[in-house]
C-alpha cells in the first residue's frame, strides 16, 4: 500500500513539471568548448542517448556499469537504487524511483526518456539474437562554408589548401542493444584532398571498429578503434568527460574502462584490441595499442637526429605543411587494470605505458621544464570509492615515469531530500604528467595545481532549484603565458524556476578569476595581473502549446571591468521550435545579436544542429547570426536534416583569420544529412 501511495504522488508532481531539455548538458558544452577553444568532435555521447531512448536501460536488471553509462546518475543514486532492488524486489513502476534515496523529481524527469521496467530475456536468448536482431544504419553528413577563404584563393601567393571546401562525414554501424556493435567512420575535414594526392584512397581519415559486452565472463571486448578510461582520469580518460558546470554533483568521472569509438576526432583514441573479464567480485582488462599520429618534428642540428616538438591534435591535413607531418610518429600503448568490487566499496589498480619511435623534446621554455620527454611514458595509479549510507566517497591516487604524484579525493553527500553537498580536493605535484589524461581540474590536463572545490543543490520545491558552487585553486610552477606561480578563484549559482509544464526559467552569475601575464607588456620582464571575468546569464524557455517552444537568452560578461585590459561583451538569441507530435518533421529557428569588444569577452551559445553533430560557436566583436535547422524523417528508416545558418558582421571588410580569412562581412555555412537505417 505505502508502494502503490508513493507512485501515486509521484505521478502527481510530474504532471506538474515539464519534460525540457537539459539545460545542464548544454552548459556542459559551452564550458568544454570555453575551455579547449575548439568543439568536441567526440559525438559518441549523443550516440549513446539515441541508443537508449530506442533501448531503454531496464532499471529492473541494469546493474552498476550499465546505469553508469546513463551518465546521469550519480554512484550515490545508483548504489542506493541496487540496495533498494535487493530490499524491496523489482520495481513496480517507474515512478517508484521517487521512494529511492537521494533520488529527486528533477533527475528521475532527466532519466525517463532513457529507461523502462520490462521483463528480461535470457542470456542464452539474447546472445542468438545479437547477429541478427540488431541494427543496421548508415549516416552521411556534407557541409561547406560558402564563402572562399583565402586557403581556397588559387590566384594568391602563398601557402593554400589542396583540396575542396567540402566537409565530409560516413558512418556505417551495426547495433544490438548495448551489447554487440560494430562499424566504420570516414571523415574528410574542409582543405583535405579526396581521392587524390595524400587522401588517394578516399577520406583523410578512416576508424573501425567491433565492441562487444556481456558474453559469459568476457564483459568487454574490443577490436579496432576504442577508448580507455580509468579512475578519475590521472592516467587516462579519452572520452567525453565535463568539468564544472550548473551539475555541481556531476565531479565523479563515471564510465566503463572499455569504449568503442566511432566519432570524427583523429586524435584521442586507441587501435588495437582490449578486454574485459570478469566473474563475481573481480575484473580485471589488458588492452594493447599501435597506430600512427600526428607531430611536429624537430631536428639537432649537431647530431640531425630527428625528435617531436608536439603533438598534433587537430586531425587537420589540408596544407603542404600540414602533411608533411601527418603519421610521423609511431606510438605504441598498452595497459591493464585490475579490480575488486563488493557493491558499497571498489578498489583498482590501474596502469598506462607508450612508446615513441622518436623521442619527445618540448621547446627550451621554463614552463615546459617538468614536460614530457624521451620516447617512453608510464603512469600507475590506484583509484577507490566506498558508499556508506547517504555518503560516497571516491578517489585516486597516481604517480608518473619520474615519480611526481598526483591526488583527487571526493565527497557526495545527500543530507537531505532537497539538498546534496559535494566537495572535491585535487593535489598535482608541479611536475605530474600524463598523456591522454582528463580529471576534474580547472587546468585543460591534470598537472601544476592544487585545489578545493565545494558545490550544493538545494530544491526547496518542486519548482525551485538552486545550484552554486566555489573552487579554490593554485599552481605552484609556470604555464603558457604565465610566466611565475599563480593562483585563482571561481564562485558560481544559479536559480532555476519552473512553476508549471509551459515555463522554464534559469538565471546564472559566474565570477572568475585567474592571473596571467599583463598583455602588450613592453618591459623587460613580465608580470602577473589579476584577470577577473564576471558572467550573468538568463535564459526562458515557454512552451506554447504541444508543438510549439519559444527560447530566450540574455548574457552579459564583465573581463577585467576595473584594470587595464577592461572589455565587455553582450549576447541575446530568440528561439523558436516547432516539433509537432505525430508528424515526421520539426524545426528551430534563431535570431541572435552579440558585440564585445574583444576576444577576451567572447561568449558561447549552444545550438541545435542536426543529428549527433555539435555546433558551439564563439561570438566576438559585432554581428548578427541566424540558423534554421529542418528535420524530415520520409519513413520509420530514412531522415533527412538541413541546416542553413549566417553569422553578419556589419562594417568589417573581412573576417577570420589565416588561411581562414574571408574577403567580406558574411560566413555562411550549408549542411545536409542524410540517415538510413537498413
Amino acid at each position: 500500500m505505502k508502494r502503490l501511495f508513493i507512485i501515486a504522488v509521484f505521478i502527481h508532481y510530474s504532471l506538474l513539471t515539464i519534460h525540457s531539455q537539459d539545460i545542464v548538458t548544454e552548459q556542459q558544452l559551452e564550458n568544454l568548448t570555453d575551455a579547449d577553444q575548439a568543439e568536441t568532435e567526440d559525438d559518441s555521447y549523443l550516440q549513446q542517448l539515441e541508443q537508449f531512448r530506442k533501448h531503454p536501460v531496464n532499471l529492473n536488471t541494469a546493474d552498476a556499469p550499465e546505469l553508469k553509462e546513463l551518465r546521469v546518475i550519480t554512484d550515490l543514486q545508483i548504489n542506493n537504487l541496487l540496495a533498494y532492488r535487493k530490499l524491496f524486489g523489482n520495481l513496480v513502476s517507474i515512478y517508484e524511483l521517487q521512494a529511492v534515496p537521494s533520488w529527486d523529481i528533477a533527475t528521475i524527469r532527466k532519466l525517463l526518456p532513457f529507461v523502462t521496467i520490462a521483463v528480461s530475456f535470457s542470456a542464452i536468448e539474447n546472445f542468438r539474437k545479437r547477429l541478427t536482431d540488431g541494427d543496421h544504419s548508415v549516416l552521411l553528413r556534407v557541409s561547406q562554408v560558402l564563402e572562399k577563404a583565402k586557403g581556397f584563393d588559387k590566384t594568391t601567393p602563398g601557402a593554400k589548401y589542396l583540396g575542396s571546401p567540402q566537409r565530409l562525414f560516413f558512418r556505417y554501424r551495426y547495433n544490438y542493444k548495448n551489447l554487440l556493435q560494430f562499424g566504420v567512420v570516414g571523415d574528410k575535414d574542409a582543405g583535405e584532398q579526396f581521392l587524390k594526392g595524400a587522401q588517394s584512397k578516399g577520406f583523410d581519415f578512416y576508424s573501425f571498429h567491433l565492441f562487444a559486452r556481456k558474453a559469459g565472463i568476457i564483459q568487454a571486448l574490443a577490436l579496432g578503434d576504442f577508448t580507455v578510461n580509468m579512475g578519475q582520469g590521472l592516467i587516462q580518460w579519452q572520452s567525453l568527460a565535463f568539468k564544472k558546470s550548473a551539475d555541481v554533483t556531476g565531479i565523479k568521472r563515471q564510465s566503463p574502462l572499455l569504449r568503442p569509438y566511432n566519432s570524427a576526432g583523429e586524435f584521442n583514441f586507441h587501435r588495437g584490441a582490449g578486454i574485459t573479464i570478469g566473474r563475481g567480485k573481480f575484473e580485471a582488462t589488458v588492452f594493447g595499442s599501435f597506430r600512427k599520429i600526428n607531430a611536429n618534428l624537430g631536428a639537432d642540428t649537431l647530431s640531425q637526429e630527428e625528435y617531436i616538438t608536439s603533438f598534433l591534435t587537430s586531425g587537420y591535413n589540408r596544407t603542404v605543411s600540414e602533411v608533411t607531418d601527418r603519421n610521423s610518429l609511431r606510438q605504441t600503448a598498452f595497459g591493464g587494470n585490475m579490480r575488486y568490487s563488493n557493491g558499497s566499496f571498489h578498489i583498482g589498480i590501474n596502469g598506462m605505458a607508450y612508446h615513441f619511435s622518436l623521442p619527445v623534446q618540448k621547446r627550451d621554455e621554463p614552463y615546459n621544464l617538468y614536460a614530457i620527454s624521451g620516447d617512453t611514458w608510464h603512469n600507475l595509479s590506484v583509484d577507490y570509492s566506498y558508499t556508506y549510507r547517504n555518503l560516497h566517497f571516491f578517489g585516486e591516487a597516481a604517480m608518473d615515469k619520474n615519480n611526481y604524484k598526483a591526488f583527487i579525493n571526493g565527497l557526495l553527500v545527500s543530507v537531505d531530500a532537497r539538498a546534496d553537498i559535494s566537495l572535491l580536493h585535487r593535489h598535482i605535484d608541479k611536475g605530474y604528467q600524463a598523456i591522454n589524461a582528463n580529471a576534474f581540474t580547472e587546468n585543460t590536463s591534470p598537472s601544476n595545481e592544487n585545489g578545493l572545490y565545494a558545490g550544493v543543490a538545494i530544491r526547496p520545491s518542486s519548482a525551485w532549484r538552486i545550484d552554486a558552487y566555489g573552487d579554490v585553486f593554485r599552481f605552484p610552477w609556470l604555464k603558457y603565458l604565465v610566466d611565475a606561480p599563480s593562483y585563482g578563484r571561481d564562485f558560481f549559482a544559479q536559480l532555476t524556476y519552473t512553476p508549471n509544464r509551459q515555463v522554464e526559467i534559469y538565471t546564472r552569475y559566474r565570477n572568475e578569476t585567474k592571473q596571467g601575464n599583463q598583455p602588450d607588456n613592453t618591459a623587460v620582464a613580465n608580470y602577473l595581473v589579476q584577470m577577473p571575468r564576471q558572467n550573468w546569464r538568463t535564459q526562458i524557455s515557454y512552451r506554447i502549446s504541444n508543438s510549439v517552444t519559444i527560447r530566450n537568452r540574455c548574457e552579459m560578461i564583465w573581463y577585467d571591468n576595473n584594470g587595464m585590459n577592461k572589455e565587455t561583451g553582450f549576447l541575446t538569441f530568440f528561439d523558436y521550435v516547432y516539433r509537432p507530435l505525430l508528424t515526421p518533421y520539426s524545426a528551430v529557428l534563431r535570431l541572435q545579436y552579440f558585440e564585445t569588444d574583444g576576444y577576451n569577452s567572447r561568449l558561447y551559445a549552444y545550438e541545435n544542429d542536426v543529428l549527433y553533430s555539435y555546433s558551439i560557436p564563439v561570438f566576438f566583436d559585432k554581428g548578427y547570426r541566424y540558423y534554421l535547422t529542418v528535420n524530415y524523417d520520409l519513413d520509420q528508416k530514412i531522415s533527412f536534416w538541413l541546416r542553413w545558418a549566417q553569422t553578419i558582421y556589419p562594417g568589417e571588410d573581412i573576417i577570420g583569420s589565416g588561411l581562414d580569412e574571408i574577403n567580406n562581412n558574411k560566413r555562411s555555412e550549408m549542411k545536409l544529412q542524410i540517415r538510413v537505417i537498413l
